[in-house]
């Protein structure tokens, strides 16, 4: 228990950490690219043409103002793409993962029997880890596809093609700068391991639920399980049966000594049968039936194939 404890407060300590990465290095990114334009009248060249973008990448909104290299004139160029929707949509999930995670810490440091007590709070818990679990997967494989239409869309060969003095073979073009994106790919891998964080929660979170306890209370036993141990059953019987089968005719001695003793008690409750009927005729109101004849068994012989009944003298 104490163990459970001590790895689902390590589990948000690394939360709240990877979640501000996440938001920070994605919701704080700024970029540029530079190139040159070189026309076939040096005076008119202009080479250190800049572009800003930033987060949350509107590039559409985005525009330089490059030389026509005619005269002193210049066009006023946007560039394409608005990938905003991917990069807010996972910086929300990281921000609100991060506020879940700092409440859920002092709850679950200062409010531990409230926690526990009825059973919501572990259910609320387990329901909205799976749910940011899920979400983690979501976002980061959106801004993942995001980020690469990004950078297709901020190379600087691409962005040479949108200048009409490039279009011209009298001029030269070139890039002199590319955008560095070591920061964005880190907040990619931070958004994957958000998820597994998250996911690996799970399981965590759900051994506080009742489900778990009421599965280890009542354990579901597969059928090949209950086949299997009606037939160890069946076979403890069977082999039961057989010893003591065998240690009956192993011991005749004691089957023998077992006869007698039924027979003495079949006596004994004969003559206690008799015993009664002479009680109960005793009980009879006046009526005469004779003398009752007794026989002892000494005094009588078998003769003939009639059946003789003998009668024990009390």
């Amino acid at each position: 228990k104490i163990m459970a404890n001590y790895l689902v407060c390590i589990f948000f300590l690394f939360s709240q950490i990877f979640a501000v990465c996440a938001f920070a290095t994605c919701g704080g990114y700024s970029g540029h690219l530079r190139v040159r334009v070189e026309c076939l009248d040096k005076s008119q060249s202009n080479l250190s043409i800049t572009v800003n973008f930033a987060y949350p990448f509107r590039l559409q909104e985005v525009h330089f103002k490059p030389t026509l290299c005619e005269g002193n004139r210049q066009e006023t160029i946007f560039m394409v793409g608005d990938y905003s929707s991917s990069a807010q949509f996972f910086v929300t999930v990281a921000v609100v993962a991060f506020l879940y995670s700092l409440l859920a810490t002092v709850v679950y440091i200062y409010y531990q029997n409230k926690y526990r007590e009825g059973n919501r709070g572990p259910l609320v818990d387990f329901v909205v880890t799976v749910l940011f679990a899920f979400m983690w997967l979501v976002s980061s494989c959106a801004w993942a596809k995001a980020l690469s239409d990004v950078k297709s869309a901020t190379d600087p060969t691409k962005v040479l093609l949108l200048i009409s003095a490039c279009r011209r073979p009298a001029n030269r073009c070139s890039a002199s700068h590319y955008p560095v994106w070591s920061e964005l790919n880190t907040s990619v891998a931070f958004g994957f391991v958000n998820f597994i964080l998250w996911a690996g929660n799970i399981w965590f979170v759900f051994k506080e639920t009742g489900w778990y306890k009421t599965g280890q209370r009542y354990p579901m036993r597969s059928a090949s399980e209950r086949r299997a141990n009606g037939m160890s059953q069946r076979l403890c019987s069977q082999s039961s049966f057989d010893q003591s089968g065998d240690s009956f005719y192993q011991h005749p001695y004691r089957q023998a000594s077992f006869d007698q003793s039924r027979e003495s008690f079949g006596q004994q409750h004969y003559s206690q049968g008799s015993f009664n009927q002479s009680m109960g005729s005793l009980r009879l109101p006046q009526t005469s039936l004779g003398q009752p004849i007794i026989i002892s068994q000494g005094d009588v012989t078998p003769k003939g194939p009639n059946p003789i009944i003998f009668v024990n003298d009390i």
